[in-house]
This record gives structure tokens, C-alpha cells and sequence, in this order.
């Protein structure tokens, strides 16, 4: 079992001790993602670091884009929620990249490739996606590339 997984279920049970209903609620629909990709696909596997990181950031892409479509349809409340269970999982999360961080690597990636324009965004993206993986959105990334090659 991975390493990030077995600190899930350590805190699961804290989560359970000190009664903390959102950390609770949080860590059992994370660690239930996780078993069902686990047994995704043609045969059940163990998942890897890797693996539940991306997990973790999907699960924590999901309370985001929940939190606005709350916020958005007059839901305070359960906005407020969404936004306590991303704090959980973001706990988990590498710490996401500066806007000066991810604009030098994107830098770095245009003046590796030799892109000159917008066409050659998919080079750059290349490039650039396993560097940031986990770190930064890929919308955040594109957008961010984009900008830089339509300023070249």
C-alpha cells in the first residue's frame, strides 16, 4: 500500500476519535475514490503515490467546481462546505506552483522547444505538463503557455 495512502486511513481514524465530521466525511470519499480506481479497468491494482495524488487532485478539483456552482445558485452554506472539504485534501496536495514559478517554467519549456507561436502549444505542453504535474492546474498551465506564445 502507498505511503500517502496509509496516512489517509491513520487520519480517518483521528478524523473518527475527535468526532470531526467534515475531515470525516472528506477522508471516507476520498479513500472510496481511491478503492474505485483501484478496481478500475480489467484487473484490481494497488495505486501508488502518484496515482493518489492524482486522485487527491481531482477529488479537490471537484469541491472547487462545486463550491462555484453553489456560490453561483445562492447555496452559501453548502459553498462554505465544499470549500472545508478542499482544505482537507489540499492538506494532501504538493503545494500548488507561484504565478512567477509556472511562468518561468513555461518560459524555460518555450525557449527549450523553439514554439514561436500558438500552433506549437501541444510542444510546449509536453514539455511542460510533467514538470508541474500536481502543482499546478492544466487549464492554468494552457492559459499561462498561451500568453506566452502570443506574445512571441
Amino acid at each position: 500500500m502507498s505511503a500517502l495512502k496509509d496516512r489517509l486511513q491513520a487520519d480517518l481514524t483521528d478524523a473518527m476519535k475527535a468526532r470531526d465530521e467534515v475531515r470525516l466525511a472528506t477522508l471516507r470519499m476520498t479513500l472510496t475514490a481511491l478503492k474505485t480506481e483501484e478496481v478500475a479497468g480489467g484487473e484490481a491494482r494497488e495505486l501508488d503515490d502518484t496515482e493518489v495524488l492524482k486522485v487527491l487532485g481531482r477529488e479537490a478539483k471537484k469541491r472547487r467546481e462545486s463550491a462555484e456552482a453553489f456560490d453561483a445558485g445562492s447555496r452559501p452554506e453548502l459553498a462554505a462546505r465544499e470549500r472545508a472539504e478542499g482544505e482537507v485534501l489540499e492538506a494532501y496536495l504538493p503545494a500548488q506552483l507561484s504565478d512567477e514559478d509556472l511562468s518561468a517554467l513555461v518560459a524555460a519549456a518555450v525557449a527549450e522547444t523553439g514554439a514561436a507561436g500558438p500552433a506549437q502549444m501541444g510542444q510546449v505542453m509536453k514539455v511542460v505538463t510533467p514538470q508541474v504535474a500536481g502543482r499546478a492546474e492544466g487549464g492554468r498551465v494552457a492559459a499561462e503557455v498561451k500568453r506566452q506564445l502570443a506574445g512571441s
